[in-house]
């Protein structure tokens, strides 16, 4: 059980990465206030849980009943990134003035909270993959999903603190440094993404040769 624990906690910590999402954070939630930034990342770390915990317990059983593979959380969320990454470097679209301005930002935390952090930055195809991987690995035990169900609410606190954290860093930046480093942030994002794209790709030609 030890080995499980330990294996599996390393895996999550590793695949999501929570002190890299720091600096992408700060750029997506650039003219947000603090108490905005602290909802928004609270709000995105508890979705991101609630799914990967949905995945450990259900996500075997759903792939098999819809017949979606892996490669398809891949390529989709490799597409999803990238359209994140075009966002931060070319800049933001204008959003529509005529809106109520406290209506707009309540709809842009839920809209950013689920997307594009909760979805695909924490739990992303990878956070996604590792976590089926490692259901399947508990032979539907209730013990060992138990203690699967844990280390995702760890790892799903932890980036909660990494997020609330970043802000600190915004002010140190600066405007034009949180400018510089979204669009330099953006490029290794879309990196990322291509990554995702070519991975799934390669995936899906190997299982169907």
């Amino acid at each position: 059980m030890l080995n499980f624990v330990t294996s599996s906690f390393v895996t999550l910590a590793v695949v999501i990465d929570p002190i890299a999402l720091a600096p992408a954070f700060i750029v997506i939630t650039r003219g947000l206030t603090l108490a905005e930034r602290r909802v928004l990342a609270l709000r995105a770390s508890i979705i991101a849980g609630v799914i990967l915990i949905a995945m450990a317990l259900l996500g075997n059983w759903l792939l098999a009943q819809l017949r979606i593979g892996l490669p398809a959380f891949q390529i989709s969320g490799g597409v999803l990134l990238f359209a994140v990454a075009a966002r931060m470097v070319f800049g933001d679209h204008p959003r529509d003035e005529s809106r109520d301005a406290e209506s707009a930002v309540r709809e842009k935390i839920a809209d950013l909270a689920a997307f594009p952090l909760a979805i695909p930055l924490i739990a992303g195809p990878g956070a996604i993959t590792a976590t089926l991987l490692i259901a399947s690995q508990t032979g539907g035990d209730p013990l060992r999903l138990l203690v699967l169900v844990l280390i995702i609410a760890a790892i799903s606190a932890i980036s909660a603190a990494s997020l609330l954290l970043s802000g600190q860093v915004t002010g140190i930046l600066g405007h034009t440094g949180n400018i510089v480093l979204a669009r330099l942030l953006g490029i290794i994002l879309a990196a990322f993404a291509s990554q995702f794209l070519i991975d799934g790709i390669k995936s899906a030609f190997q299982l169907a040769n």
